[in-house]
């Protein structure tokens, strides 16, 4: 791993100090087969795809999976490369957590976890840690917070579509 940062592994527990939060929370259904379906798409990276961005990855996430996912459209299209550094894989928990590689704006982690609780609710987490890499990331603060807000939102809305019946 060459990953642009020194936490790794940081979404698994409490989120490091010296970096932006974001923890979102949100229940997208019930009963196992939301949960399973919305684990698979979350691992074929339909979640990301459902959020609007593109995604080049060789395969579903594992543990030293590259990702690279595309913001933005056409010429104006970046693409920000990260690598999943955690996976679990538990009958009422699928998760997993990817960092940021060299060339990625920001720095940090941010993490995607489904759990089953025992009423049978099914919520989706999201839990990131981040800073700007790059100047422009730097100067464009404020931006960059309200883009990471919005995709955050596009996340949330994908899920609730990964977890609902075809």
């Amino acid at each position: 791993m060459n990953l642009s940062y020194v936490e790794v592994g940081g979404t698994r527990g409490e989120l490091p100090e010296g970096y932006h939060h974001v923890r979102r929370h949100e229940v997208i259904g019930a009963g196992e087969a939301v949960f399973r379906r919305a684990a698979a798409g979350l691992r074929r990276w339909d979640l990301h795809r459902g959020a609007g961005l593109r995604v080049r990855a060789p395969g579903p996430a594992a543990v030293g999976v590259r990702v690279d996912c595309g913001v933005g459209l056409g010429p104006a299209r970046i693409w920000v490369p990260c690598e999943v550094v955690w996976l679990l894989d538990q009958p009422q928990f699928f998760g997993f957590g990817y960092g940021t590689l060299p060339g990625h704006p920001e720095c940090g982690e941010e993490a995607f976890e489904l759990t089953l609780d025992d009423a049978g609710e099914v919520c989706f987490t999201i839990k990131a840690f981040s800073r700007p890499a790059t100047w422009y990331a730097r100067l464009a603060g404020p931006v960059m917070r309200a883009v990471q807000q919005r995709v955050t939102d596009r996340y949330v809305r994908a899920a609730h579509r990964l977890a609902a019946p075809a």
